[in-house]
């Protein structure tokens, strides 16, 4: 099911009120040994997209890895992307998941490496107004308000989202994590 939420500024509408298309987020992150060329790799995919237009990018950052901490630590990034009408949230989801299988991304069937380590990951982030509740294609991401590496780059290119109404800088309030530069600890 899919309903329309408030994630900005501005009344809901399919298009941003710059007319470059409904926006969506994107977080990307890499702890493989060239970690940074795969991310370059990934916005390329995400970039050659047909109807999608690629637009703010938030820095990287080093992040300190969540849920399975015996592994090295990840370059995340946010991109902002404006899409047009032919695109759901589910359909992006698909084209992200084409993204990772084309980069090298291989699903551990062990559920302990759920979080492992990986080549590539391009995790939807929101999408325009709207709420997904399929399981394969969730809106807003399902742990977006529980992870500084993806709150903290969404906040660069996003200052003024709001995630199940609430500003996403006040999620963000609520976690325990550190930044320093470029890293971020949680």
């Amino acid at each position: 099911m899919i309903e329309q939420i408030s994630i900005g500024r501005g009344v809901a509408m399919p298009e941003n009120s710059s007319g470059k298309g409904l926006q969506a987020y994107v977080c990307l992150g890499s702890n493989c040994a060239n970690a940074e060329e795969m991310l370059a790799r990934a916005r390329q995919g995400l970039a050659a997209l047909p109807h999608i237009r690629t637009g703010a990018a938030s820095p990287l950052y080093c992040t300190e890895p969540q849920g399975y901490a015996d592994q090295s630590w990840f370059f995340n990034q946010v991109i902002e992307l404006f899409a047009d009408a032919s695109w759901t949230p589910c359909s992006l989801v698909d084209a992200l998941l084409d993204i990772e299988a084309d980069l090298g991304r291989v699903r551990s069937a062990d559920p302990a490496l759920r979080f492992g380590p990986r080549a590539i990951d391009a995790d939807l982030l929101l999408f325009g107004q709207m709420r997904s509740q399929d399981p394969h294609c969730l809106v807003p991401h399902p742990r977006l308000t529980q992870r500084a590496f993806a709150l903290v780059p969404l906040l660069d290119v996003a200052p003024h989202a709001v995630i199940d109404g609430l500003p996403a800088t006040e999620w963000l309030s609520r976690l325990q994590y550190k930044k320093d530069g470029q890293r971020i600890f949680q």
